[in-house]
């Protein structure tokens, strides 16, 4: 090989010797691995031990137990107006009087007739205890008194229906009438409502009735109450399944002594029937279902770990964890929205709920 050639081959290795050390020793670029991602903030909530009950949740309207239509008994003009609505009335309280004249003038006639009838058998029973009088006619006169003293006190009751009295003690719920107005028998004048205790029906299918019995006690909320909650007690259990529906009608009544509910209100009732003490318990926004599984993702070692869980009862916003969750276990509380089986997280505003009683 001559030396031109030899050299033209060691050219093309000089020049790939020269790109790789061109930098200088030492000086060769890697390419750098990416960062690790910041860990994703979370709110968690630390599992706990508490009582939950086992509950029946049922809304139903709350009624007045004793609820009196009032009635005019008696014709007559409306001339007096006592009581309006709103007003709270007590057993035999005049409420509205009715122009009675009528009436009067025929409690005083029939009043005359008795009085001459009876003073005609004074008479007639001197003469009949001498043999004067036939026995027939005796008795016959002394039915007659006995019958006007009758239509005497037809009279003087239906004069007493001029005056409209409260059947029960409590509210006027309603007036029906006004002044000047003129009532027939039966036409409605008031409407009285004892609300110092309030009713509540709750329809409960037969497969839930095991769980019911009298006294069982319950809780009612109102929206106009807000959270407050009232305490009832089941008063009974009607024996008979309705048909339409297939339910038995549980009836409970509710102390309303403050006058603080009314009839008409729509209640949310939650019956307790079975007591879970020492449960492990977490919020319902913690547990998931993927996959038809339960889930939830507890905070490890600043990692989501995905964890499949045997849930219980479930009590105002509250689940029992029968398995897969211990006490003092933190949980991702609202869901896992971008949380996954390894996710580096890292627990903000970390909550313990306060034990329910």
């Amino acid at each position: 090989m001559s030396p031109r050639s030899a050299l033209l081959r060691l050219v093309p290795l000089a020049v790939c010797f020269s790109l790789v050390t061109g930098c200088g020793v030492g000086e060769a670029r890697i390419a750098s691995a990416a960062p690790p991602a910041a860990p994703l903030p979370v709110t968690g909530v630390s599992a706990y031990i508490t009582d939950l009950y086992a509950t029946y949740q049922a809304t139903s309207t709350l009624n007045a137990d004793r609820d009196a239509a009032v009635p005019a008994r008696v014709s007559g003009e409306v001339v007096a107006l006592l009581v309006e609505e709103g007003d709270r009335v007590v057993q035999g309280q005049l409420l509205a009087r009715l122009d009675g004249q009528r009436l009067q003038l025929q409690v005083q006639q029939s009043a005359a007739e008795h009085t001459l009838r009876r003073t005609e058998l004074r008479r007639q029973q001197r003469l009949h205890e001498h043999g004067l009088v036939s026995a027939a006619s005796f008795d016959s006169l002394q039915y007659d008194v006995e019958a006007l003293a009758a239509a005497l006190e037809l009279d003087r009751l239906n004069y007493s229906y001029t005056e409209i009295r409260a059947p029960i003690s409590g509210v006027v719920s309603s007036r029906a009438i006004k002044l000047g107005q003129y009532l027939k028998p039966g036409d409605l004048a008031f409407r009285i409502s004892d609300t110092t205790q309030l009713v509540a029906t709750v329809r409960v299918p037969q497969n839930e009735l095991e769980h019911f019995r009298v006294e069982l006690p319950l809780s009612l909320q109102v929206n106009a109450a807000g959270t407050r909650e009232y305490p009832a007690l089941i008063d009974r259990i009607s024996p008979v399944v309705d048909r339409s529906d297939g339910t038995f009608r549980v009836t409970s009544y509710v102390d309303n002594a403050d006058g603080e509910l009314a009839p008409g209100m729509f209640a949310k009732i939650s019956v307790r029937y079975e007591k879970f003490a020492d449960a492990v318990a977490l919020p319902e926004s913690a547990v998931m279902e993927e996959d038809g599984a339960f889930v939830v993702y507890v905070i490890s070692n600043g990692q989501a770990e995905r964890r499949e869980i045997v849930p219980g009862v479930r009590d105002r916003g509250l689940v029992q964890i029968v398995d897969g969750v211990s006490a003092g276990d933190v949980v991702i509380k609202n869901g896992s929205t971008g949380v996954r089986d390894g996710t580096a997280v890292v627990a903000m505003n970390l909550a313990v709920a306060q034990q329910r009683r």
